[in-house]
């Protein structure tokens, strides 16, 4: 039987989301904890694989597990046993051909920004000087939804058989000494989000045009953009389903 399993996570003493060697990621502390207390071997696979230092609001993975257990019971025995930067939101049982990652119809991120030096917010945003004029970011995203292919915005050397991704929202907005930008799209590219902020960036301290932003699209050459912004400013917040995959599912 087959599992979604809803989490959050601080990213800071993470290096990421996927199982690294010799490195401690999210991944494989959770499939460590539902193994112990599962008493089986539990592989988890997640929607998506964020970078070292990134956070998630929501990630969603699912498990594979046969055997009969009380939900509820193993929610509290996991956040009782996981880290204190690792909280379990959720668990529903799913279709057995659920996929967490393929079955994702759309993700949204949203990456922070403040222009005041505050100490509690270090690790969790983007500490940033410089005057932005969002107007010409908004613009810029404007731009950026009229096309599909991103690979401007992709790591190099990724292996992926397309670069299309189909952005339904990009947005600047600004309160106070807290600036925050949120896309949303069907799926994202590698590195593909702070790509975007730190070319955006370049955009709204007047370093490159809203031409120069389009031609940095269009010539699908990942050196032409940006340098990618710091990973401690960007969140995964949302990752939707169909609802079809939980129908006709009954619960344990």
């Amino acid at each position: 039987m087959r599992y979604f399993i809803d989490l959050s996570y601080n990213g800071c003493n993470f290096h990421g989301w996927q199982i690294q060697p010799n490195a401690t990621t999210v991944q494989s502390v959770l499939n460590d904890c539902l193994t112990v207390l599962l008493k089986e071997d539990i592989n988890c696979v997640g929607a998506g694989r964020t970078d070292t230092g990134v956070h998630a609001k929501q990630m969603i993975a699912h498990f594979d597990y046969d055997k009969i257990f009380n939900i509820d019971d193993l929610i509290f025995k996991l956040n009782a046993f996981l880290p204190k930067d690792i909280a379990i939101r959720s668990i529903k049982k799913v279709k057995s051909d659920a996929h967490a990652r393929f079955d994702a119809v759309k993700r949204t991120y949203l990456y922070k920004i403040t222009t005041f030096k505050n100490v509690f917010e270090i690790d969790k945003s983007f500490y940033l000087k410089n005057q932005l004029d969002l107007e010409l970011m908004n613009k810029a995203c404007s731009i950026m939804m009229t096309y599909s292919d991103f690979e401007s915005f992709s790591r190099t050397n990724s292996d992926v058989k397309t670069f299309k991704c189909h952005i339904s929202e990009a947005i600047w907005t600004q309160n106070s000494d807290d600036i925050k930008f949120k896309i949303s799209s069907d799926r994202f590219l590698r590195n593909m989000v702070r790509a975007i902020v730190g070319t955006m960036i370049e955009v709204g301290t007047n370093k490159i045009s809203l031409n120069k932003f389009e031609e940095i699209i269009q010539s699908k050459n990942r050196s032409m953009a940006g340098a990618s912004a710091p990973s401690e400013g960007l969140y995964l917040t949302q990752i939707q389903y169909l609802k079809s995959i939980y129908q006709d599912v009954k619960s344990k």
